[in-house]
């Protein structure tokens, strides 16, 4: 994959943190905003990804340290479930996405980035948002406004999760 340069994202990007991304995300609550969160309570919380696929792009993550979904309590699993939900509806209804993409990527070996900590990304998608330079140049372009996204987003979030 080939990337474009465009510096005046580099604050976007920030820098590379020690120790696991998402225990320091779930264990510093006064953070939400700066990191991107648009929802937690006692078993989760919902996080923007930093580096999305698709704009609205975010993610589900328990609160527990664990790379192994099948270590999850099942009520915890179907809080995680119940709030994918909440969130297709979210990207549907208020962001316009005609399609969802759900998914977990379970260890290094099955494609995680973040492999110590499961997650489970929510990607809105639209007919045709595949354009000739991500087909043919291995490169995505985006034209959105990561932060307006973000609170455009937040602004609802407590509607379509808090039920």
């Amino acid at each position: 994959m080939e990337y474009l340069y465009a510096p005046w994202r580099t604050e976007y990007h920030g820098s590379k943190r020690d120790g696991c991304v998402f225990c320091d995300i779930s264990t510093n609550p006064e953070n939400d905003a700066k990191n991107r969160v648009l929802y937690r309570d006692d078993r989760c919380f919902i996080v923007m990804n930093l580096y999305p696929y698709m704009p609205g792009h975010f993610m589900i993550v328990p609160h527990l340290h664990t790379d192994a979904l099948e270590a999850l309590e099942p009520a915890v699993w179907l809080h995680i479930s119940r709030l994918a939900q909440n969130g297709v509806r979210l990207l549907k209804e208020y962001f316009g996405a005609k399609g969802v993409n759900i998914g977990m990527n379970l260890g290094i070996a099955g494609g995680a980035g973040i492999a110590e900590h499961i997650h489970l990304h929510l990607v809105p998608r639209w007919i045709g948002d595949t354009n000739f330079i991500t087909a043919l140049g291995d490169t995505r372009v985006f034209g959105h406004d990561f932060d307006a996204i973000y609170q455009k987003l937040l602004s609802k979030a407590s509607e379509y999760f808090n039920d």
